[in-house]
């Protein structure tokens, strides 16, 4: 352990400070490092090495020396450096304004040069430092903003302990913090998918119930025709968003019934041929010999359903829309490519984001629900493929998913 308690005059100085010290690295390990170290193991590890060191403490704070204290099973100044540094969160111990302890995180939060002096100059956060300067405890975590880098959330908290020192905790939320305004983009975006068509309807249900419409038949069925669209609109939707949640539900279940992607494909490309009124034969096929994959064979179906549609959507009129199946580098590899407009490379990292699109308008006008993409994301991830998008504008797109095929020592 290389914690050093500042100089002091006189003995009892000396004395109080190692006991608040000691106090201060226990109570970061036990309550720190218990409760984040959730597994078995680490939290036994954490209960021993807590124990034997309250007992270090009481030898320390009775003012004998370390031999007279039954010596514990490990070594425990090096065990507890290990404890602490295991822990996720930064953890400092400040005394007079001086950082006298920093755990591994916090060492790689501000940087090592860092956290060996005035904390100000390692924190460099106002929101930060305002909270170590004060006298009162936070109580309850401060999220804060910025700390270290620009885009990252924290949560801190500062604890008093005896001996005037203070353990300062930080907590890295970023991820829960995106995952959040990820949750809260997408109940607005649905809820705005819904609305406007539902708005549609209800204004159509509006003017036929005044009854000038009515009467006249053509306008009538124009109007149902209008509202049967929107309404066939909101239903391709909430059966996007309800396969969505089933396939993200599913993510750590990787499918594991062997099954040949050809046959697959050749069912799918003819059924979409079947149900376009023309230009069927614009989907070509280019089938090869390749091994079978642990696969789902409904979410596949569903895959090969989006890229083709969209293939056909957003292709130029009686261009061909390849279907392509080989094996590659070890792998099987399907490719959908057509000749459209292409997609500019500033769109390409967001287009399997939800809700995201193009062209609004555009992607509205041929039935897209702009949950395609992040559909055949999720698939591919529970598939443990690769999805690549390329695109050349004025040329067109290619979606490229990799398979890894069945190892010979499971199929026997």
């Amino acid at each position: 352990m290389k914690y050093e308690a500042l100089p002091s005059t006189g003995q009892e100085s000396a004395m109080s400070d190692r006991r608040g010290a000691h106090a201060v690295l226990a109570f970061a390990m036990v309550a720190g490092a218990a409760w984040l170290l959730a597994a078995p193991l680490a939290a036994s590890l954490v209960v021993g090495v807590g124990a034997a060191f309250f007992t270090w403490i009481a030898g320390a704070a009775s003012g004998e020396p370390a031999a007279l204290v039954p010596a514990p099973v490990v070594d425990l100044p090096d065990r507890t450096q290990e404890v602490i540094d295991a822990v996720d969160d930064a953890l400092l111990i400040i005394e007079r304004q001086r950082i006298t302890y920093a755990n591994h995180a916090a060492r790689r939060l501000f940087g090592a040069e860092r956290v060996e002096g005035d904390y100000r100059l390692a924190l460099r956060h106002p929101v930060a430092a305002d909270l170590i300067a004060s006298d009162r405890e936070t109580g309850d975590p401060v999220e804060i903003a910025g700390l270290g880098d620009a885009d990252r959330r924290w949560v801190m908290s500062v604890r008093h302990v005896e001996g005037g020192a203070k353990l300062v905790t930080l907590r890295d939320r970023t991820d829960s913090w995106i995952a959040e305004r990820m949750r809260v983009d997408f109940v607005a975006n649905a809820s705005h998918e819904l609305r406007t068509p539902l708005a549609t309807i209800l204004g159509f249900i509006e003017t036929l119930n005044e009854g000038r419409a009515v009467e006249d038949t053509a306008i009538r069925q124009r109007f149902l025709g209008i509202m049967m669209g929107e309404a066939k609109r909101m239903q391709q939707l909430v059966d996007d968003l309800i396969s969505l949640s089933r396939i993200e539900a599913d993510r750590f279940s990787v499918p594991q019934t062997p099954l040949a992607l050809g046959p697959v494909i050749e069912e799918v490309a003819g059924v979409i041929r079947s149900g376009l009124r023309e230009g069927g034969d614009r989907i070509e096929l280019a089938i090869e010999s390749a091994p079978e994959v642990r696969a789902d064979r409904v979410q596949i179906g569903q895959l090969l359903h989006n890229l083709i549609g969209n293939a056909i959507k957003y292709g130029r009129p009686a261009t061909p829309i390849r279907v392509a199946l080989d094996q590659a580098q070890g792998r099987v590899r399907l490719r959908i490519t057509d000749q459209g407009e292409g997609i500019s490379p500033e769109h390409l990292p967001r287009l399997t984001e939800r809700f995201y699109r193009v062209d609004a308008g555009r992607s509205r006008s041929v039935g897209g629900t702009g949950l395609g993409l992040a559909i055949v994301k999720h698939i591919a991830e529970r598939h443990r493929a690769t999805l690549d998008i390329e695109s050349k504008v004025g040329v067109g797109t290619t979606v490229t998913v990799t398979f890894p095929v069945i190892s010979r020592e499971s199929l026997s």
